[in-house]
């Protein structure tokens, strides 16, 4: 029997893939822009200012790489803490916003947005920034 975790993920993946195909769904950098935009994103709506992000930004880039199943550990670890000390449910959360993406017009307007960014850039698009999605 799957666990919930492996249910969702498994759920994100066919979303990636219905949404962008293989070959965004796959590619690593494209993952890491857009993980660090929600991620700041996120840390900006509960008050994280511009500037302790960018010192933040310097204080990681200026040690060592870490590894890739340690830090995975400590984002899901900080997530849950953060979204405790918030009073919110990680879980339903992510159930919420899955639901809402899994939308045809959401994911039209995601693709659309897709399609109007520079390859391999991090901003998510090629003009002033838009809406979130």
């Amino acid at each position: 029997m799957k666990t919930t975790q492996k249910v969702f993920q498994s759920e994100v993946r066919k979303w990636v893939i219905k949404c962008f195909g293989e070959t965004i769904a796959n590619d690593k950098l494209e993952r890491n822009h857009r993980f660090l935009e929600e991620a700041l994103e996120l840390v900006q709506s509960t008050g994280c200012t511009k500037e302790d992000a960018h010192s933040l930004v310097d204080y990681v880039f200026n040690r060592p790489v870490g590894e890739v199943y340690q830090e995975i550990g400590g984002v899901m670890v900080t997530l849950s803490a953060l979204c405790s000390a918030n009073e919110q449910s990680l879980f339903v959360n992510a159930m919420i916003e899955l639901a809402r993406i899994n939308k045809p017009e959401i994911i039209e307007k995601i693709r659309i947005k897709q399609a109007t960014k520079p390859h391999a850039s991090p901003l998510p698009t090629s003009a002033k920034l838009q809406d979130h999605d």
